[in-house]
């Protein structure tokens, strides 16, 4: 039997569901909402804590991002093309979020006396957990011709359906995958190899940015031939949760942490809006 990494076995998670809160719920909330959760966690005021978000075409960029030479022409592609576009203030490069993308966040505690690896490989574990029943063949490393590519990228052979970030505020972490559970990921790959063509046109950056391949991306359904919705996905989570810990209890920001959460997110649409003010 495979063995739980100790970060994935607290004695209570705290579960938190937003992925059902519909087009009006922006990116920039959860961000924000991480950031409330990290500082809550590490504080140990809350327990570890998931959080499931989804987002209605959106395309969230990386700050290097914002640093292409035609970033201007780049969005507007995006935005004719129906997504909403937002600039996250930390690393990592441009991802595709829609209504078959399922989001989750595990936010651990003490992340100074951890290396930082360790949260990574939690959220490795935790996948291969996830859909033990549907395959073994998860496997951990950077596809390189992918969007956002990461040496934490899951795939099947050969295929990535989805990529890891991490924030560390105060002493408390936040990572973060996306699952492509639905939906054609050459079409979400395309999307943003367009956008680089079109943001980059032929000049040399002193960033190198993906050159994206879109047949190196696919779906859990289309890697599975499974028929699995993000539904389906946040129940399986839901009972992993359970399985990993004595308790599972939900309950909303409350006292400070709404205070927190508010003052991120007055911080991050200050932050986005200079980010787009600096564009070319």
């Amino acid at each position: 039997m495979q063995e739980i990494h100790p970060l994935l076995q607290p004695k209570k998670y705290r579960f938190i569901d937003q992925s059902t809160l519909g087009p009006g719920f922006s990116a920039l909330q959860s961000f924000a909402m991480d950031d409330a959760l990290s500082i809550s966690v590490g504080e140990q005021i809350s327990p570890t804590a998931a959080r499931l978000w989804v987002h209605h075409n959106t395309i969230v960029l990386g700050i290097p991002d914002a640093r292409l030479p035609y970033i201007d022409k780049g969005m507007d592609y995006l935005h004719e093309a129906g997504y909403e576009v937002i600039i996250r203030n930390s690393g990592g490069l441009a991802v595709v979020l829609d209504e078959g993308v399922m989001n989750l966040s595990l936010i651990f505690p003490n992340s100074k006396d951890l290396n930082i690896h360790e949260g990574y490989d939690a959220m490795v574990e935790f996948v291969r957990f996830l859909f033990a029943d549907l395959t073994d063949e998860i496997e951990a490393y950077e596809i390189t011709q992918s969007y956002c590519p990461g040496k934490y990228d899951l795939s099947i052979g050969g295929k990535k359906f989805a990529g890891i970030s991490q924030r560390r505020v105060k002493q408390g972490s936040a990572v973060q995958i996306y699952l492509d559970v639905t939906g054609s990921g050459y079409e979400r790959a395309a999307l943003l190899k367009h956008f680089y063509e079109i943001s980059k046109l032929g000049e040399e950056t002193r960033f190198e940015y993906p050159t994206i391949d879109p047949s190196v991306m696919a779906s859990l359904n289309e890697l599975l031939g499974t028929s699995l919705t993000v539904e389906d996905v946040r129940e399986r989570i839901l009972k992993q949760l359970s399985e990993f810990s004595e308790a599972v209890v939900t309950h909303p920001l409350e006292g400070e942490e709404i205070e927190w959460f508010t003052k991120r997110l007055d911080q991050m649409i200050v932050r986005n809006e200079k980010a787009r003010e600096n564009l070319k």
